[in-house]
């Protein structure tokens, strides 16, 4: 009786045990560029369910914070978080992990590059609906001096713009795209412009 009821003490502390090592969690905080709706964060956090383990997801649309936990075990780095972020089409600003363990580690990402001036990448949300509006919106970009990359993705209506910051601006480039009759974050397109867009690029029109 008495080893039966010790083996059942054991094996209690032994799932015990277990159970608390596959609690153990990191923490993961990324301030994120380029989050402007409530599709932008459904977005993110749709790319960062391909983590398997991923828990308590939390994203700020007004200030970019973008916050997680995930199995220490797993060991999920800093770079793999980052590049996760802009998969989903979206810059890394500044990133920190608390890991289960007590160390902290931190990441600059974009900003010491935003301090200096060269090629920078940005992300900005453009209204459009199709592959015209994709072809008008990355021309509109392109046309603009020191522009060397656009990509637009119609899903997340958000635009991946690389450029030589000392030469032109993401406001810049805004502008070029509003004149060409998409709205974007921060520059509505003229009305008469947008009327004569055909009909499938009739988009939802984009409130500040």
């Amino acid at each position: 009786m008495k080893k039966t009821i010790i083996m059942t003490l054991v094996v209690g502390m032994m799932t015990m045990f277990g159970a608390n090592a596959q609690k153990a969690m990191d923490k993961f905080m990324v301030q994120v560029d380029g989050l402007g709706c409530p599709f932008c964060a459904y977005g993110l956090e749709k790319k960062f369910k391909e983590f398997k383990g991923i828990k308590n997801v939390k994203i700020d649309i007004e200030t970019g914070d973008f916050s997680f936990n995930y199995p220490a075990e797993k060991a999920l780095t800093m770079e793999a978080v980052e590049k996760q972020v802009e998969k989903a089409g979206y810059t890394p600003v500044t990133s920190k992990i608390e890991r289960a363990n007590g160390k902290v580690e931190e990441s600059m990402g974009a900003t010491l590059s935003e301090n200096t001036k060269g090629t920078i990448t940005k992300n900005v949300m453009v209204a459009g609906n199709c592959g015209m509006c994709e072809a008008r919106i990355s021309k509109a970009a392109s046309s603009v001096n020191g522009v060397s990359e656009v990509f637009w993705n119609k899903d997340t209506k958000m635009m991946k713009v690389s450029f030589d910051s000392g030469s032109t601006s993401l406001s810049e480039i805004e502008m070029a795209v509003a004149k060409a009759g998409h709205d974007t974050k921060n520059h509505k397109a003229q009305n008469g412009t947008y009327d004569e867009l055909p009909a499938c690029c009739h988009y939802e029109r984009l409130t500040k």
